[in-house]
């Protein structure tokens, strides 16, 4: 991943930006059965194939980079601070989709939602307030967040 700098001060939400390198493979044994979540099966030693992790999580490479969270907003969506955001810019940013955008230079990560023809900006923590996308407001959608990568407690 290739680091791009970006300012603090202008990105309460994103502390960085990476772009996606396709050249690199991390493949990851894959076992070939589900395994359960409730009661323990019998271990099975089959490994069914190697799974490019690329491949998996990488719809479109060339439009796909990575953003490292800063910030409380959308917790209650599973994305916490220190959080890794795969964002893909030719995914469709449609209603309910989670989508970085820049609001007047400011680039944030937020729900898109539309109701009764008016689109908003929705946190998903109900301690910040919704941002409503108005004419008047320098407004563009980078892309639509695919997955988040985090680790476990």
């Amino acid at each position: 991943m290739r680091k791009i700098s970006l300012n603090l001060k202008t990105a309460p939400t994103i502390k960085e930006i990476f772009r996606f390198q396709p050249s690199i493979a991390l493949k990851c044994p894959l076992i070939g059965t589900e395994i359960p979540a409730g009661f323990p099966s019998p271990a099975q030693d089959y490994i069914e194939e190697n799974l490019d992790l690329n491949k998996f999580l990488i719809d479109h490479p060339t439009a796909t980079y990575f953003v490292k969270v800063e910030g409380y907003s959308m917790v209650d969506a599973g994305i916490n601070p220190g959080d890794i955001l795969i964002v893909d810019r030719a995914a469709e940013p449609i209603h309910k989709k989670v989508v970085i955008a820049i609001v007047d230079g400011e680039l944030t990560v937020k729900r898109l939602r539309a109701d009764k023809g008016r689109w908003f900006l929705v946190p998903d923590n109900p301690e910040f307030e919704p941002i409503e996308i108005t004419k008047d407001m320098n407004f563009q959608i980078w892309g639509v967040v695919t997955y988040a990568i985090h680790k476990m407690k």
